[in-house]
């Protein structure tokens, strides 16, 4: 299989990805820009602004307005890249870089793969339970039914019932209206910033960045570009879309705080397990909602679950020259096959093996993506700003302040996360 066959494929399954939250008939106008940015709101993305309207009712809405600026910034640098070279990320790693810093970057972009992977499993369990099933029951079955899924190449006849189950999200909205919030307060604090240096709206602060920009949606951005052909030439059509997939994708992360502020937070309800973010859609289900928020957690979780993995082992193959796709043989493409077993497997024996309550631990994988995002820009930046890649078309003057503006605040988030754990770890051992 060729790169630009496997970037199709991925590029497929990331379009099936994006209808659980827009009509079925609206894709067909969508490109790269709005899959890549809606493709966040999987089932960490859901847990972590869920938990941020039920802990901090509406004290996060502001976070929003910067970070569409950031996530449109660096998702149009990760086009641009594309449409400039005709090449994925991975690949100008490889050609740009010396073997130990490509070796780095694709060992950090697994982590950050790998923990999106992680958190789809872990939606999964929590997704049963809600329905009794214990995740000692669901998750070794359905572990092996992903894996025969992809390996026997039947994933596509099953697909669209996920799409289907998971477009149930769209219900927050619906539900955010029929809280009836205080709309004046609401808008009050989307365009007033409000910073507490309490622990935990800390971590909830690296873990919004990091499900909100998290790496391999702008790695998938990338890759569709290239795929479509889309050039410079016609570069301005993709920012069109970029903006509107990112304006789409924040738009839904905005409904969902204000429906679980207004539902959840109002009524003095933390999240401590799915049943609880469940509750927000109350006025929508009532006392289906439970049914409602299950069958789509369980839909989203199993479609990324599956194309992320599949994404990741085709960016680690295409980086290093492997074979890959999942058309050839295991004899064939041993390495791609394996790299796909061991997400899989790691990410059930990880959610089997926790011992900490699903949401807290899919809250602390996007934590970990915050803290790995800085790196990917960093990378990013150096690529983007090198003349004789990208030609004219590096950042300009100004367009590279507010990119490094951008990069040096999420790092400084990831930095004030670690040196608050930091104090927190010396004043424990001081007592």
């Amino acid at each position: 299989m060729t790169m630009n066959q496997s970037t199709k494929l991925i590029s497929n399954h990331f379009s099936l990805k994006l209808r659980k939250v827009f009509h079925l008939s609206f894709l067909s106008l969508l490109g790269p820009g709005l899959i890549a940015a809606a493709a966040g709101n999987d089932a960490g993305g859901i847990a972590t602004y869920a938990v941020a309207g039920a802990s901090f009712k509406t004290g996060f809405l502001w976070l929003l307005i910067p970070l569409t600026v950031g996530l449109y910034v660096v998702q149009e640098m990760a086009a641009r890249l594309g449409a400039a070279t005709g090449k994925g990320f991975s690949d100008l790693v490889r050609e740009n870089f010396d073997l130990r810093a490509t070796i780095f970057m694709m060992a950090l972009l697994f982590v950050a793969n790998a923990s999106v992977v992680v958190s789809n499993f872990i939606g999964m369990a929590a997704a049963l339970e809600l329905f009794g099933i214990t995740k000692y029951i669901s998750i070794p079955i359905l572990t092996i039914i992903i894996w025969w899924m992809i390996v026997k190449g039947t994933y596509a006849k099953v697909e669209k019932i996920f799409i289907l189950m998971s477009g149930v999200f769209i219900s927050y909205i619906i539900s955010s209206f029929l809280a009836r919030p205080n709309w004046p307060e609401v808008m009050h604090d989307f365009v007033t910033p409000s910073i507490s240096f309490e622990p935990s709206f800390i971590a909830l602060l690296i873990a919004f960045v990091g499900t909100t920009i998290a790496p391999y949606m702008q790695m998938y951005a990338q890759s569709a570009v290239v795929e479509r052909g889309i050039t410079m030439s016609d570069f301005k059509f993709e920012k069109i879309d970029t903006f509107l997939g990112i304006f789409f994708s924040n738009a839904v992360s905005f409904f969902i705080i204000v429906a679980t502020a207004y539902t959840l937070f109002t009524n003095n309800i933390h999240i401590d397990t799915a049943a609880d973010a469940a509750l927000a859609l109350a006025p929508v289900a009532g006392h289906f909602a439970q049914f409602l928020f299950g069958i789509g957690l369980f839909g989203a979780s199993v479609l990324a679950a599956s194309v992320i993995s599949l994404t990741t082992s085709f960016a680690l193959c295409n980086a290093f020259g492997w074979e890959s796709g999942i058309n050839r043989s295991l004899d064939e493409a041993p390495v791609f096959y394996s790299l796909f077993t061991l997400l899989i497997v790691m990410s059930a024996t990880i959610t089997l093996a926790s011992t900490l309550s699903l949401i807290k631990l899919l809250l602390n994988l996007q934590i970990l993506n915050g803290l790995l995002l800085p790196f990917e820009l960093l990378f990013m930046m150096k690529l983007i700003n090198k003349r004789e890649l990208m030609g004219r078309h590096v950042n300009s003057k100004g367009y590279n302040i507010l990119a490094w503006i951008i990069t040096l605040g999420v790092s400084a988030a990831a930095l004030l996360y670690i040196g608050n754990v930091a104090y927190s770890l010396i004043q424990a051992f001081i007592k």
